[in-house]
């Protein structure tokens, strides 16, 4: 059987990314998590948030370290499987890459140092500052990445030259896009609540299992807060992002739609099997107009259908279409369980009532699987191209053959498997193990007694009465 190179070279890619992505995203929400958890520890003195900390600053060093190993793998992969993908947009995507490079990933890893061992070694002071700076280093990076690769599903600000090249006619419009603001906010904001539903998955087990009830009740309730208040608001981003794909990517709206025919007022199909091959779905459930509502904000706006291109413009349609409905049912999840949240909270039962925790429980890689959904709409609705209507992924492959790609993609599996695998367990034992409680936290140095801590330690005990 003979292997397609640009279809194992795509798989082989989505697996990578798929493993990286959920590390840093979730290190975006965690970063800024801590930096609020350490803040009330520095206002309250409370020894709780003390130890909340630093439980999860340990969560946070591993997820760290796999988002930067799994990001190398990813950077190996353009020079090797898209060398014409990296030659033909360098100009254009290299600077960026090289930007997050500089004002962010050193500034992270400058101060990560203090973040993870500067207990016990520098003020308290110093030790918040840089967990804010790195927590401000993950909001930076991704704010390069996402314009990248924004820039890649709305180019703009560039050229083509007699080579075949792109170069770059204007910074400010390649860095805002106009896909840019909007995939950035949805991204964050996602990021967020992946934090918050992980958070709350293993502050209900805790609670579930009645162990270190005060550290549970503190990050149940601040986990609720974003449940409450973020999930409807990334509904409203994620329709405004919806409003700038129709304008932009109106074949990547008629996939998630399921739409082959161009209509005025479409309606949603809650569900549906794609097929491709007859341009049409079998077994819909369609609710009339509301697609068109959704999308124009109008009963009769009106939805481009698939065939308005060739078959072989056409994104691969069941994937974009049922990943999109995965990433929606979950986002309507965590809006209903920041309701139930609010209304148990009313009830004064939001600590104790045993199938709320079970369902956060369950809920707790929620943010996860709604992450890799969107993501698999965004970059598989791009298709046929990596840069939107410019150059095509079949442009951009490098001259390997199949099977020498699925060696290596094989090989990542077992590799990954092994490493990510061996990760999660520790994850794992981390959190069963739950935060260090008493004497066996350290505390800051306080430098304005130094002088007194010297003058004791060099006087003989005798001396000291």
């Amino acid at each position: 059987m003979e292997l397609d190179p640009i279809l194992i070279a795509r798989i082989q890619y989505a697996f990578t990314i798929s493993f990286h992505i959920i590390f840093p995203a979730f290190t975006i929400g965690l970063a800024s998590w801590l930096a609020v958890v350490e803040w009330l520890w520095l206002r309250t003195e409370n020894p709780i948030y003390q130890e909340i900390y630093r439980m999860w600053i340990k969560i946070f060093a591993v997820c760290f370290g796999m988002g930067v190993v799994s990001g190398i793998v990813m950077a190996y992969q353009f020079g090797t499987n898209w060398s014409m993908f990296s030659d033909k947009v360098g100009n254009v995507i290299g600077p960026l890459l090289g930007y997050e490079v500089l004002t962010a990933f050193f500034l992270e890893a400058s101060f990560l140092g203090i973040m993870l061992f500067g207990w016990g070694r520098v003020s308290r002071n110093m030790h918040f500052f840089s967990t804010c700076i790195v927590a401000v280093g993950t909001l930076i990076s991704a704010f390069w990445i996402l314009s990248a690769n924004s820039w890649m599903q709305t180019p703009q600000g560039f050229e083509i030259r007699a080579d075949g090249l792109l170069y770059p006619t204007s910074w400010l419009e390649i860095i805002f896009n106009p896909s840019f603001p909007y995939r950035f906010a949805h991204m964050i904001t996602a990021a967020y609540l992946t934090t918050a539903f992980a958070v709350a998955g293993v502050a209900a087990y805790y609670l579930y299992k009645n162990v270190h009830i005060q550290h549970a009740r503190i990050m149940f309730g601040m986990a609720m807060l974003m449940a409450i208040f973020v999930s409807p608001l990334q509904l409203f981003i994620g329709d405004a992002h919806g409003l700038n794909t129709l304008e932009y990517q109106p074949r990547k709206i008629a996939a998630i739609e399921g739409t082959w025919n161009t209509e005025k007022g479409a309606g949603l199909r809650l569900f549906a099997i794609p097929d491709q091959q007859n341009q049409t779905n079998n077994y819909e459930i369609i609710i009339p107009k509301l697609a068109s509502l959704i999308l124009t904000h109008s009963f009769d706006g009106e939805i481009k259908g698939l065939k308005e291109w060739k078959p072989e413009d056409q994104p691969p349609v069941i994937a974009v279409f049922w990943s999109f409905r995965v990433m929606v049912a979950l986002g309507f999840a965590m809006i209903i369980t920041g309701i139930f949240a609010l209304f148990l909270y009313y009830r004064k039962r939001l600590f104790d009532t045993r199938w709320f925790q079970f369902w956060c429980i369950v809920m707790s890689p929620s943010g996860f699987i709604a992450l890799l959904a969107g993501w698999f709409v965004t970059e598989i609705g791009r298709q046929p191209y990596t840069v939107y209507e410019v150059l095509r992924t079949s442009e951009s492959i490098s001259p390997v053959i199949g099977p020498q790609i699925a060696i290596t993609l094989l090989a990542f599996v077992i590799v990954y498997s092994s490493i990510f695998g061996t990760a999660c367990y520790y994850i794992i034992k981390l959190i069963k193990k739950g935060p260090k409680i008493g004497d066996e936290k350290e505390e800051f140095y306080d430098h304005s007694m130094l002088p007194v801590q010297v003058i004791k330690e060099l006087t003989p005990k005798t001396e000291r009465g």
